[in-house]
């Protein structure tokens, strides 16, 4: 019988560690995303800035998070945000490219990561 519970204290163990371990890699790759965050004029209503995310998310490396209201008034937003993590300055110039097509909608962007 001691056998057995040393057994299972050992599969509880390998189990433990593993999930410590998943947890680990999920948190690493948390904290390692960019993000390119664009700043909306007041008052930019959800449609007018999924227009202006549609336009520009063809990029390569740069992709949009959803666009939903951002602010209490709901149908307005203040901002979107692209994961930049694998994008290179290149493609971070094209993306400010595009965002210049839109003066009237786009105030500015700023690259941000998580703990910033």
């Amino acid at each position: 019988m001691p056998r057995l519970d040393t057994s299972v204290r050992s599969a509880a163990i390998v189990v433990a560690v593993i999930v410590g371990l998943t947890g680990c890699a999920k948190m690493d790759a948390a904290l390692g995303q960019q993000w390119f965050v664009v700043q909306f004029a007041p008052n930019t209503t959800v449609a007018a800035a999924r227009q202006v995310t549609a336009a520009c998310a063809h990029l390569p490396n740069l992709h949009p998070e959803p666009v939903v209201p951002t602010t209490a008034d709901r149908g307005v937003v203040d901002s979107v945000r692209f994961n930049s993590t694998r994008a290179s300055d290149a493609d971070m110039a094209r993306l400010e490219l595009c965002l210049q097509r839109f003066p009237k909608l786009v105030q500015g962007f700023s690259l941000s990561q998580p703990g910033d």
